[in-house]
Order: C-alpha cells, then sequence, then structure tokens
C-alpha cells in the first residue's frame, strides 16, 4: 500500500470502512442513493459544528479554549464523510483532484479578477 498516491488510500480504505456497515454505491439504486447523500451531507454539518465548538468563536466568552487536537480530528471526521460523498457521486480519487484543479483555477481566476458577478457557467467544465 505504501507506493500507492495517498489521496488512494485514503478513497480505498473509505470505501472498505463504507462496505462494513453496508454502504456499497455500486449496488445502490438512485433512492438509497439520494437518502445516503443526503445522510452524509447532514453528518457534514455536524461535523462543522463540532469544528466551530473546538474553536473559542464566542468573541464575549472570555472561558473557552482553542482545542487544536479536536480541531484536527473534526476535520478527519469531515474528510471521511466528503470522500464518502464523492464515491456515491462516482467519482474516483483522480476525478477528484481533476476537479479540484478545475474548480481552483476558477476561484484564483475570480480573485485576480474581482469577483464582481456571479456567471453561472464558469463551473460548467467541472
Amino acid at each position: 500500500m505504501q507506493s500507492q498516491d495517498k489521496l488512494d488510500q485514503i478513497f480505498e480504505l473509505q470505501k472498505k470502512l463504507n462496505l462494513k456497515i453496508g454502504v456499497d454505491p455500486t449496488t445502490m439504486d438512485q433512492e438509497t442513493r439520494i437518502q445516503w447523500l443526503l445522510n452524509y451531507t447532514r453528518a457534514i454539518g455536524q461535523e462543522l459544528a463540532e469544528l466551530v465548538d473546538s474553536i473559542p468563536w464566542k468573541w464575549w466568552a472570555k472561558y473557552q479554549k482553542f482545542d487544536l487536537q479536536n480541531a484536527r480530528v473534526e476535520v478527519i471526521d469531515l474528510l471521511h464523510f466528503l470522500v464518502s460523498t464523492a464515491q456515491l457521486l462516482g467519482m474516483s480519487p483522480e476525478d477528484l483532484f481533476e476537479a479540484y484543479h478545475k474548480k481552483h483555477m476558477v476561484n484564483v481566476k475570480r480573485i485576480d479578477e474581482g469577483y464582481h458577478f456571479k456567471d453561472e457557467n464558469d463551473c460548467k467544465h467541472i
């Protein structure tokens, strides 16, 4: 497994973990796939809330402390659900990397040119 790309390894590990709980995108009908996409989207929202709870976001509350260790764990939990979502959408590690790269270039262009208006077509190629 050492010679594999790290993103390939993450996708493989997540596939195995999901199979352990009975989530197999290759055997899902559309209704089940949509339900799992909703499950993962809700889980991502919850993990984001847990990440926020690790950061002293109440500027008026002096008792809060930054929990770096837990914040890192929450980022990994987010990655679990994001990879699972990508897999449900039929994306491979290569697909994810390519889409990330294309979207990154859109974001760079927006920053360089000033993001003055929403262009509905600037992400159609991704």
